[in-house]
């Protein structure tokens, strides 16, 4: 029995690589990439190194906000949420480029056979 994993090395064998390379199509793909995961990354690394800043250098977080719950424990457990939604949202629009590439790969394969009659 044929796995998933060699059906997609047969589908690849036959693709030029560096025509996908430098199709349009694929420089499109890849700048939606660097558009997508840039900001998410910056906005990631802020998020994530504002506590231990905050907390070493000001006593804003220490004020209570709930009783004997401080600011710093929301802002911490916001961290985890942070990192939930985000890799949420990485997850499905990884799962996006991933079909966006195999439709390029295809259209290269398509182009093939063409070239071939």
């Amino acid at each position: 029995m044929e796995s998933h994993y060699d059906k997609q090395r047969t589908f690849r064998q036959g693709v030029d690589y560096v025509k996908v390379e430098n199709s349009s199509s694929f420089q499109r793909l890849m700048y939606e990439r660097k558009k997508f995961i840039l900001p998410l990354t910056i906005f990631f690394l802020v998020f994530y190194f504002i506590l231990p800043i905050l907390t070493s250098y000001t006593t804003f977080l220490n004020t209570p906000a709930f009783g004997d719950i401080s600011w710093v424990w929301i802002f911490a457990f916001s961290q985890f949420i942070m990192t939930w939604v985000l890799s949420t949202i990485y997850v499905k629009k990884a799962a996006s480029f991933d079909e966006q590439a195999e439709q390029i790969i295809r259209e290269q394969i398509d182009d093939k056979g063409r070239d071939a009659i």
